[in-house]
């Protein structure tokens, strides 16, 4: 199975939007970036933000500036240009169907109502290209935990996440960064075993022993 040759983060351009729940795809390729030591160059031509990770990781990121819902046009301009295939890419977003932290990989599919994934599978002809689904929560479970009424989604995925959420965000950026190396080598199932492999529940403690070798819970006292 081919690598993946291009990873587009979704996002909206604008310091405004920067650390919104929208963001969570651009915050996710920068970072990306960040690790590998990649420059962000702007390419008119690309209508985006891109980056070249060169080396053991050889790759493009991508931040189209078109905003979220025209991300197809940047990425279609960008895989044409290189030759780089449906089955080549990844796109990086948010998920409202999971909760904050989770974080799950797939390809194809359908969009669920994401409208940069729609402008990607519109520009590309073709849903064969894989998506990294960064848990942002919904709605409902967000006002169910404050007591108060569901924001509306534009509303919700336009603010910045909870204090309390960021945890959880930085804990599946740091696990899904750490596949990277099987997406580049095209080993997608050793990817998504490890992505969405829960690691181990941690094993009781075994109880203490008294001085006598007899543990705690069985020293009876005396009558």
């Amino acid at each position: 199975m081919s690598g993946i040759k291009l990873i587009v983060g979704l996002g909206n351009p604008g310091r405004e939007y920067a650390d919104t729940r929208h963001n969570a795809g651009f915050r996710w390729v920068e970072e990306l970036a960040r690790i590998e030591n990649a420059d962000w160059a702007k390419e008119a031509k690309f209508s985006g933000l891109v980056a070249r990770v060169r080396g053991q990781h050889d790759l493009f990121l991508l931040k189209a500036q078109t905003y979220y819902n025209l991300t197809g046009k940047a990425v279609q301009a960008l895989a044409q240009f290189f030759r780089i295939g449906p089955d080549e890419i990844l796109a990086v977003h948010d998920e409202l169907d999971l909760p904050p932290g989770g974080v799950k990989m797939k390809q194809g599919g359908g969009t669920a109502g994401n409208n940069g994934l729609k402008s990607i599978q519109s520009q590309l002809g073709s849903q064969d290209f894989w998506r990294l689904r960064l848990g942002i929560g919904h709605p409902r479970e967000f006002a169910a935990k404050f007591g108060a009424d569901a924001p509306e989604v534009v509303d919700y995925v336009l603010h910045a996440p909870a204090r309390d959420e960021e945890p959880a965000l930085e804990d599946a950026f740091r696990k899904s960064l750490a596949i990277v190396p099987f997406l580049v080598k095209g080993e997608m199932e050793k990817a998504m075993m490890q992505l969405h492999t829960k690691p181990p529940a941690p094993k009781p403690s075994a109880p203490a022993k008294t001085e006598a070798g007899k543990t705690a819970a069985g020293t009876k006292e005396k009558q």
